[in-house]
């Protein structure tokens, strides 16, 4: 993989085609594509510009400049003009109105989500793309903010149904008047071509990002995995992890990554000793004003003795502590709201509200009480002590010696260092309080704590021209003591503190070259999970070297506001936030749908999804607090997983629809298989942004059962060459998961028909049918004990005899469990690793046998039918 640095030799060539038709026209206040008015009263100032008018060179690879000048006639940029400059400017696009569209907006500052509508009008702040549905000339087409010199943009709604752009650089010092390129428009017939289409133009055409095809994912998107967060929030350490790993192992699927999320770190306040740690955090909430001040690991993980878990006295743990603690912070996070809300409504008198938070916080350390552990040897948290059988080090070392099959060790970090920064003169870098300030687009999105303390606090921003020692000096000491990648959070907070350094996007490009060169150096390149980072300036400046992050929000085991209804409607939330982002960031990064709890009330409902997403499976359970039923119906016992060969996406009939609070839209969402396609339909409804209220709040009026139809030319086999040849298949077998019933399907054939009962699902297997001989009709559909039943494929190969008088099919499977197939005889004979077996087969066409996991052949089996 080319290091983002590297000297490179920017390509030029001509991406005029003369004898291809323009597909834009901008005149007499219209914009129209092919003819067809999309926008109208476009102001004068507003200006066009064809791709290759534009393009100058890029240091894309040539498959991608190639298909990119093949198709440079589909695109051009929007562009403004202002008599006076600025550091921030607003102008009209046009207006336009009873046209179907669909966006992503920001509704947190890290976070975005989907929102259709029909005007301009309709629009929300802080917009990051809009798709347009154009029927007349069945095609679709994008109108994408992007970045030009030191500004950055985004779309907001106007009145009487104009499109604004907003420019901004993020410093009063930039200013600009002009702009020829601040918004980039495709067209196609196709809406995942167009995804493909129009970020593969802004990768040549901007040079500051690469594609997710010019970019190797890490190793852990195949795996199972689990993550510390809502185990433990701030309370982690290492011997509560040692046993929340073990657990899994003995419920007998074994984790091949762990993330140690946040609660490891050095890190305290700034009215507190600069040399301790700060005590008693417990939720997400309480740390967010605290900075790092030293980089290696907080004094209960420093602490650690080597050999100590691994011994056979080793500590024990106790899995009701943490849930304790969890729920005493909780109460006073409450508490402390009202005592918030009654200083709002003019209460003078806190007396009372004082009196309960002490006494919570009392009874909260009281459940902490000492921090002492067997695994722990008082006094030995020096720096040469943990240098040899203590702290991080040993710990990572008596995990792997103990789990063969733990592959990766990650932790949490915030971008600037933690969630308030590097407290100055704590390290060897220049940093300081930055204030921070939020940008007017923001105000349109929703309250969020994490937003309010950092504001509150501001950051300990450590100078742009040390971004590369703090990476290095971070990541440098991770890898020394056996940490293989990181998580890093709070990525989108550089546009709060640009204001002396040159603006948002000069900020973000020093930030994000030190974290690529770091990325490069320590962790082979590839080993991040980026979060926190769902702006369309992140997609554009920091991915050259980040090939993997999230595609949602948080899962939220319930909702924080207290809306008992949310334990169920935000889980569907989740998964729109997540199939509507991939869209576009799939194009850059792969996505990961985040972690779930096994034991939740909807995690049937998260694991369908998780199952077909096309990323990695990883959980947050608590120690003890586990479904291991359900987790094998995703995970292999080697910690691997049935994984699909695609990222999923919604069917074209959702992308203009609300499948959140319409009262009648169930989110659907297709994948591949090596050998068939898959699609999941998932009753989403019950919640949704409101953009009077500006919040994500419940619709319980949209929370009941929902009906939808199915069909295999839902599935976009043409985005994937592997499987372009199985969406020409004369006939298909469906399996429905949840239903155990097996369909047959013909390309002419009518929609499946089915109910979806609120926070459920249904997952569909297509697979296409193959002829045997004269008469013999045959298809495999995996695993049925498995989720993504078809994901177990991994060989599939057909053999007919000269005469067609025999026939024979070889399938290698992996995973144990109910192996089903399709047939429309009963074969001969069956063999299974070379020994003839017994097998199960129904007039209906059910064929079906029991397969073992075998270790010794990395659960892979040679299923063989005679015909």
């Amino acid at each position: 993989m080319e290091p983002p640095d590297d000297p490179v030799n920017p390509i030029r060539f001509a991406c005029r085609s003369d004898s291809l038709e323009q597909y834009f026209n901008l005149s007499n206040g219209k914009f129209s594509v092919n003819g067809v008015p999309l926008l109208t009263e476009v102001p004068s100032n507003v200006t066009f510009n064809h791709f290759h008018s534009i393009f100058q060179s890029s240091d894309a690879p040539l498959p991608v400049l190639q298909r990119v000048r093949a198709l440079s006639h589909k695109g051009g940029f929007l562009g403004f003009r202002k008599e006076e400059p600025s550091d921030r400017l607003m102008n009209s696009l046009g207006k336009f109105s009873n046209r179907d569209f669909l966006s992503i907006f920001r509704f947190k500052t890290w976070w975005s989500t989907m929102f259709v509508g029909s005007s301009g009008s309709n629009l929300q702040m802080e917009t990051q793309w809009v798709l347009f549905d154009v029927p007349e000339i069945k095609s679709y087409v994008i109108i994408l903010p992007v970045i030009e010199g030191n500004f950055r943009s985004a779309l907001h709604p106007g009145t009487d149904d104009h499109v604004m752009i907003c420019a901004e650089s993020g410093s009063t010092q930039v200013k600009a008047s002009n702009f020829d390129a601040i918004a980039y428009v495709h067209v196609s017939d196709n809406p995942y071509n167009l995804m493909k289409e129009a970020y593969s133009a802004l990768r040549v055409h901007l040079n500051t990002f690469r594609l997710l095809e010019e970019k190797t994912v890490p190793n852990l998107v195949d795996k199972f995995g689990w993550c510390t967060w809502d185990a433990f929030y701030l309370t982690v350490e290492p011997v509560g992890v040692w046993h929340g790993v073990n657990e899994f192992v003995e419920g007998g699927v074994s984790p091949r990554f762990l993330i140690i999320d946040d609660g490891w770190q050095s890190i305290n306040l700034d009215d507190e000793d600069v040399n301790e740690d700060a005590k008693n955090l417990v939720l997400g909430g309480t740390q967010m004003t605290a900075r790092l001040y030293r980089f290696d690991e907080c004094k209960k993980f420093r602490e650690y003795r080597g050999g100590s878990m691994l011994a056979p006295d080793a500590p024990s743990f106790d899995p009701k502590k943490p849930k304790l603690l969890i729920a005493k912070a909780i109460e006073i996070e409450h508490a402390e709201k009202n005592r918030d809300m009654a200083i709002r409504s003019g209460a003078t008198d806190l007396s009372d509200f004082e009196t309960k938070i002490q006494k919570l916080k009392q009874e909260l350390n009281e459940i902490l009480g000492k921090e002492e552990s067997t695994a722990s040897n008082e006094g030995c948290g020096s720096c040469s002590c943990s240098a040899n059988n203590y702290g991080m080090k040993a710990f990572t070392k008596d995990l792997r010696t103990k789990f063969k099959g733990l592959d990766d060790i990650y932790v949490w970090h915030a971008l600037c260092g933690a969630w308030g920064g590097v407290r100055p003169g704590s390290t060897h870098l220049k940093s300081k309080i930055t204030p921070c300030k939020v940008s007017p687009g923001l105000d349109g999105t929703m309250t969020d704590l994490a937003v309010v303390k950092i504001v509150e606090g501001g950051i300990g921003l450590v100078h742009p021209d040390q971004a590369d020692n703090l990476y290095d000096a971070m990541h440098s000491y991770l890898s020394k003591v056996g940490i293989t990648g990181v998580k890093v959070d709070v990525i989108q907070t550089l546009e709060y503190v640009s204001e002396e350094y040159g603006g948002r996007v000069e900020l973000a490009k020093a930030y994000y070259k030190g974290l690529s060169r770091s990325l490069q150096n320590n962790f082979k390149g590839n080993g991040l999970i980026a979060s926190m980072q769902q702006c369309n300036d992140f997609f554009f400046l920091g991915t050259k070297q980040i090939s993997f992050g999230r595609v949602g929000d948080d899962f939220w085991f319930q909702d924080p506001n207290g809306d008992p209804m949310g334990v169920y409607w935000l889980q569907g939330v989740h998964m729109i936030h997540c199939a509507y982002n991939s869209m576009w960031m799939g194009q850059i990064i792969h996505p990961d749908w985040d972690m779930f709890q096994s034991d939740h009330l909807c995690a049937k409902f998260h694991a369908g999804s998780r199952a077909i997403c096309g990323g990695p499976v990883y959980v947050s359970d608590s120690v003890s607090g586990h479904d291991f039923d359900l987790i094998k119906k995703l995970v292999y016992p080697d910690g691997t997983i049935p994984k699909c060969q695609h990222f999923a996406l919604p069917t074209r009939d959702c992308l203009f629809k609300n499948p959140l609070f319409d009262n009648k839209t169930v989110l659907k969402i297709w994948n591949f298989n090596k050998h068939g396609g898959v699609i999941g339909a998932f009753n989403c409804q019950g919640a949704g942004w409101d953009p009077k209220e500006q919040r994500i709040r419940g619709y319980s009026e949209c929370y009941n059962l929902k009906s939808c139809s199915l069909h295999v030319s839902e599935i976009e086999w043409d985005q994937k060459i592997e499987a372009a040849h199985m969406g020409k298949a004369e006939g298909y077998v469906v399996y429905l998961n949840q239903a155990d019933e097996l369909r047959l399907m013909t390309p002419k054939s009518d929609a499946i028909q089915v109910i979806i009962q609120p926070s459920s699902f249904e997952l569909f297997s297509f697979v296409p049918i193959k002829k045997l001989g004269r008469n013999i009709k045959f298809a495999p559909i995996g695993l049925t004990n498995m989720f993504n039943s078809g994901g177990a494929l991994q060989e599939l190969e057909y053999k007919t005899s000269a005469a067609e008088v025999s026939a024979m099919v070889k399938v290698k499977v992996k995973g144990g469990g109910n192996f089903l197939a399709y047939s429309s005889e009963s074969p001969k004979k069956c063999y299974l690793n070379g020994a003839e077996v017994a097998f199960e087969w129904s007039a209906e066409g059910k064929l079906a046998l029991n397969l073992a996991w075998v270790e010794e052949a990395a659960g892979i089996s040679e299923v063989v039918f005679a015909f």
